[in-house]
Formats: C-alpha cells, sequence, structure tokens
C-alpha cells in the first residue's frame, strides 16, 4: 500500500537520471552514413535502408554520407522526392510504423527551421530528428498520473510512461502539440493544463533500435491537476492510467518498468522537485 508521498533521495535521482542519459547517448549502427538533405545534414541513414535509396532519382549514396536533392530547396519538389524515396522505403518493408502523418524535416544545427515534411514512418530508418512533447501531471495530494501503453503499439508496448507524450507535427507548434497529445492521451482540455510550467528541452536522445536510429528531442513540463480532474484516455493507444507516490514511481523506475524516454521525464522531475 503506498502511504508516503516522499521523495527519494537527491542524489540517488541524480544517480538513476545520469544512468539513464547514458543509456540513451549512444553512436549510430556499424555501417550508418551522414544524410544530406537540399545539402544540410539532417540524420543517419540506417544500414538495412542503404540499397533501398541508392539508386533512386534525386539520391546521391557514396561510403561517407548519403544525399537527398542536393541540389534543391525547401519547397514543394524536395517534400515530392522525400515522399517518393519514403514510399519506395515503404514497399522495401523498412517502415514498420507507417502513419501517413507528416513530420517536420529539421537540419541538425542549433535553432533551425524546417526545410521540408516527411512521413512519420521513415524518421528512424533516415535517423532524422523528430521533437517530443511530455506533461507530467501531478494530483493536489502530491501523486504523479502515469499512463501504460496498449499492448498493440509498435515501440514499447505495455510499458509505463508519462500521462502525455507524443511527437509534434509538421508545422506544428510546439504548445499545441502538447494540448493535442493531452486531449487524445488522457481527455484532458486547454483549460485543464493552463497553469502547466513552459516546455523546456531536457534531452536529446539518441540510440540505435531496430529499424533505424532514434534521434529525439526531448521536451517536458509538469502540471498539477485539480481534484475534479481524472485523466481518461481517448485515442486507445494507454490501456491504463492511475496515480502514484513518488516512492513507487521510483521503485518502478529502478524496476524497469518505463520506457526510457519516460524514465528521463520522470526521473528529471522528482530530482528537481526533491530537496
Amino acid at each position: 500500500m503506498q502511504q508516503s508521498n516522499s521523495f527519494p533521495p537527491k542524489a540517488d535521482l541524480y544517480r538513476l537520471l545520469q544512468a539513464l542519459l547514458q543509456r540513451a547517448s549512444q553512436a549510430p549502427h556499424a555501417g550508418s552514413i551522414p544524410l544530406f538533405i537540399a545539402g544540410e545534414p539532417c540524420g543517419t541513414l540506417f544500414p538495412g535502408a542503404v540499397a533501398t535509396v541508392a539508386g533512386l532519382p534525386g539520391v546521391e549514396v557514396t561510403s561517407s554520407r548519403a544525399d537527398f536533392g542536393r541540389n534543391l530547396c525547401s519547397g514543394q519538389a524536395l517534400n515530392e522526392l522525400l515522399a517518393e524515396i519514403a514510399n519506395a522505403l515503404r514497399q522495401a518493408g523498412k517502415t514498420p510504423g507507417w502513419r501517413n502523418e507528416l513530420l517536420d524535416v529539421l537540419p541538425d544545427r542549433p535553432e533551425s527551421s524546417p526545410i521540408a515534411a516527411i512521413e512519420r514512418g521513415v524518421m528512424r530508418p533516415l535517423g532524422l530528428i523528430t521533437r517530443a512533447v511530455h506533461l507530467s501531471g501531478w494530483s493536489q495530494d502530491g501523486k504523479l498520473w502515469v499512463a501504460r501503453r496498449s499492448l498493440t503499439k509498435a515501440t514499447d508496448p505495455g510499458m509505463w510512461d508519462t500521462l502525455v507524450g507524443g511527437l509534434v507535427s509538421a508545422g506544428e507548434p510546439a504548445d499545441l502539440a502538447l494540448e493535442r497529445e493531452s486531449n487524445e492521451e488522457a481527455g484532458l482540455d486547454p483549460a485543464d493544463i493552463q497553469h502547466r510550467s513552459p516546455l523546456r528541452t531536457i534531452t536529446r536522445m539518441q540510440r540505435q533500435i531496430p529499424e533505424g536510429y532514434q534521434c529525439e528531442e526531448v521536451l517536458t513540463c509538469e502540471c498539477v491537476l485539480t481534484d475534479g480532474v481524472k485523466p481518461k484516455n481517448r485515442d486507445g493507444e494507454v490501456m491504463e492510467i492511475d496515480c502514484f507516490t513518488p516512492a513507487k514511481i521510483y521503485e518502478m523506475l529502478l524496476a524497469g518498468d518505463f520506457t526510457l524516454e519516460a524514465s528521463i521525464v520522470l526521473t528529471e522531475d522528482l530530482w528537481r522537485r526533491a530537496t
């Protein structure tokens, strides 16, 4: 039975956070090559995708780099080329998570603006940068709401996650993405989270996954939900939502019950709040 809302020692949380960040800082798979789009460094081409894209119109592949649309600028022609490349990867079975959803293509440099949009399902095979927004939802009595992923999820099925977490779509402001995800995943309206903290970037996850390379900017914020608000999933991607004490969350973190990304977000939040 949960009896205490006390926090784990701050030093223990810090050590756990550093260990998690280390796990989320991996080099690309052996044989990967840097990917340039319209001349901009944008990603890392997964070895399993090289043979599929090599030889496609607008694609140049050498032993040291891959170029998509080297002579193109941001615009319709570049988007059309990327759509053709995405479809080729899909037909070759290299995109297990095809979603019919576009995400921004971001150059890998500070404060860059999107140069194109591409199907979400090819972000990992191409090692492109994604942005994920998260919400840590606290109860009035100092417990933390968390969600358990559906068993049908392609990634980390059945694992515990932050209350709200999802990717920013193409052309979508991060704050709007958080409102959308909060509504879909937890049934929260904008008024329910109006007093949340501002979104902030806490890390960039870089890790090898079976279909490619995850390169993800992790943005998070916190909110205390009023007593009358009980989160409820609306999109079917969550099988359970529950509320646990900080001590129980820490126990679950140590047991590996949370996804790696959620573990980083929650541990960082606990560490900031601990005294």
